[in-house]
Order: structure tokens, then sequence, then C-alpha cells
């Protein structure tokens, strides 16, 4: 029986494509043991057992950014981890750890390094982070999202890389046009603008929305399915409903926006929408990829090493996304981009071409292939022996 070892944390960016792995190994291989170790304290404590895999948590900072003093804390703290997961596998005799990004892999990786566990990592950023490319070093192979990503790997470990894509739920493709629409309250044969900020939201999308959203009052081939995030959902709905634009029950007859705080149905969001509009994590690049959906990405500027202006020029440069800065973002200058994509029916649909050509529809069978390694050379192992 194989057992492997899945690592990632900190975000949902890294954590969602490591659980994607999961359910793709438990598919594939029903008898393999799967155990998520990860940070005590992080959000993937609570989201891996929600989503019903075992969880074990080590001690580990983030030390990127920091000054000296707090530095040698962290240091310290991931060494203290690393040993704590070197415990962990000692009991579990994992034959493989598969790790997605975040401070926690680090300690996990070190770990299984010491002991010759074989060593995979995913990289879903067009820039890698810091503890990727120091794993790399370690790793039998570092499956990539974006091409240009290998050459941002250290060059010893780029003979290693592999393109694979991101692996999203094939679900988000699913959906018709036709149930989108009565599910939002959507009028068929409009042109649908998706705006989206983030579960928290985005305060500088949001505004620039408001603004944009006034100059296609009354236009009626043109609608908007906005999710402003919980902490601006009430004051922009308001705002909307002041320009009466929008009704508290987002009905067909309260005017052409539609406005949540979130959208838990991003499958029936991605097959109403003609262009979407928001950041640029990788996960939000596999999705729109895979929907064939032209895009206005405006890239969180805070992101770590920018990796979100990375994600968002590499789409751009392939034709399928505008690029927009954080910093100049204004509403003037976002209605004048919708309505050049919207007004020009030829571009967009050119676009959406380009998106749906950068998508990797396989992403998890080919992330599968590469890990079947290991399971093979397990089970020759157990064959021989």
């Amino acid at each position: 029986m194989t057992r492997l070892i899945l690592t990632g944390g900190g975000t949902g960016g890294h954590i969602y494509p490591a659980l994607a792995i999961a359910e793709g190994v438990r598919r594939r291989w029903p008898d393999a043991e799967i155990l998520y170790v990860g940070a005590k304290n992080g959000m993937e404590s609570r989201i891996v057992t929600d989503a019903g895999y075992p969880f074990r948590g080590i001690t580990a900072e983030g030390w990127q950014g920091r000054k000296i003093f707090s530095l040698t804390g962290a240091l310290r703290a991931d060494y203290k981890g690393s040993r704590e997961a070197a415990d962990i596998y000692a009991e579990w005799q994992p034959q493989a750890l598969i790790g997605t990004g975040g401070y926690v892999c680090l300690p996990a990786a070190l770990a299984a390094y010491r002991k010759r566990i074989p060593i995979y990592i995913h990289e879903q950023n067009a820039f890698p982070g810091m503890t990727n490319r120091l794993v790399s070093y370690w790793a039998r192979r570092v499956m990539l999202s974006f091409e240009e990503a290998a050459d941002r790997f250290p060059a010893s470990c780029r003979k290693r890389t592999a393109l694979t894509g991101l692996p999203v739920r094939e679900s988000l493709a699913g959906a018709s046009k036709s149930e989108a629409a009565a599910f939002f309250q959507l009028h068929e044969g409009r042109k649908t603008i998706l705006a989206t900020g983030g579960s928290q939201g985005a305060e500088r999308i949001n505004r620039a929305m408001v603004e944009a959203i006034g100059s296609f009052a009354g236009r009626q081939d043109v609608q908007v399915v906005f999710a402003t995030g919980r902490r601006d959902f009430p004051k922009i709905r308001e705002e909307l409903a002041a320009l009466g634009i929008c009704g508290e029950d987002n009905n067909k007859e309260a005017g052409n926006v539609r406005v949540y705080p979130y959208i838990d149905r991003m499958d029936l969001a991605y097959a109403a929408a003609d262009l979407y509009v928001g950041r640029a994590g990788a996960s939000t690049l596999a999705e729109i990829t895979l929907c064939r959906l032209p895009a206005i990405l405006i890239p969180y500027p805070h992101a770590s090493e920018n990796h979100q202006t990375y994600n968002a020029s590499s789409l751009a440069d392939q034709g399928g996304a505008v690029l927009l800065e954080d910093r100049t973002l204004s509403g003037p200058a976002l209605a004048k981009a919708l309505e050049g994509l919207l007004d020009d029916d030829g571009r967009r649909l050119a676009m959406a071409e380009c998106s749906g050509k950068a998508a990797f529809g396989r992403a998890l069978e080919d992330i599968l292939d590469i890990v079947a390694e290991v399971m093979g050379d397990e089970r020759k192992g157990s064959a021989s022996g």
C-alpha cells in the first residue's frame, strides 16, 4: 500500500491545488493512503479536515522579508517543525511527499530530504515562491503551471521541470448559459461582465467597478454579475441601489446588475460571463482559461514577489487578457477598457480563443502521471521483495 504526504499552506492558492491532487490520487489509486502535513495554526488545518483528509500539524513560520532578529526565530521554528515532520514520517513511512508551496513546505520537505523520501513540488505561479525555489534542489520533479516559471528556478533544477498546468475542478466548465441565466436572474442574449475581488473583496476594484457600472446604466445589451466580498457588500449594494441599477432581490426588474457578497456557484458565474474582471491569482487564471473567458486582470500589488503581475502578464502576452495596474486603476479607466471589449465582438472572441489555448485541460492527469513514477517504484519494490 502506497502512502503519500501532501503539504502546502498559508493561502488557498497553495491548499486547494494540493486537495485537487489528493482527489486525483484517490480516484486513480483507491488503495493509496494520504496524510496532509501543514502548519499547526494555518488555515489548512481547517480546510483539509473539512475536506475529509487526515491532518497533522507541525511548527512553521514564514521568514521572507523578516528582520534579522525575527528571522532567527522563524528559522528556529522551521527547524523544530522539520523534526516534528521527521517523527511523523518515521511513524507513517510514506513513499513520497508532494508539496504545493507556502512556508510550511520548507520544514516538511527538509525532513523528507533527510529521510530520503522522494519529493515532488508543484508551483502555481509564473514567478515561483521562495520556498519552492529552495525545495527544488531536493525535488525529483518540479511541476509548473506557467512555462516562464522554469527559467526562474535554479539552473541545476530546470531539467527536472515539467509543464503540467494547475488542477482545477472540471465541473467549472460544464454549466450552460441558460442554466446560468436562470440562476442569476439574467437576460439571455445580453453581454455579461463577471467581476470579483476574492472572498474578502478588493476595495480598489470595487470602487472602480461602481463607477464603471454607472456608465452602463442605460445600456440594454450589458449586464453585470458582481461579487464584492463580504466586507464591502452592504456599502456597494447601497450605492448601486441609489443609482437605480440594482435592487435588493437581484431580479430582472431591478436593473442590469446582480451584486453578491460571494458566489458559491462559480461554474454558473463563468458560464454566464462573456468577460471577466478581477485579480490574477494562479487558480483564477486556470479557471478562466478552462472556461475560455477573455479577461481584464488587475493584479494584487502586495502579492509575494509580485507573482500576480507575472501571472497576468503571461496571459496578456498570449492574447487572452488585458492588464491594468492596481495603482492607476480608476472608474473611467476600467469603463474604457470594458467598453473597448464589449463593443468589439471580434476582439473579444479572439481573446476568448487565446484564453482557451492557454488552458491545461489535462493538468491533473499530467500531474498524476508524474506521481505514478513513485507509485510504480513502490510497487516494483514490493514485488521484488
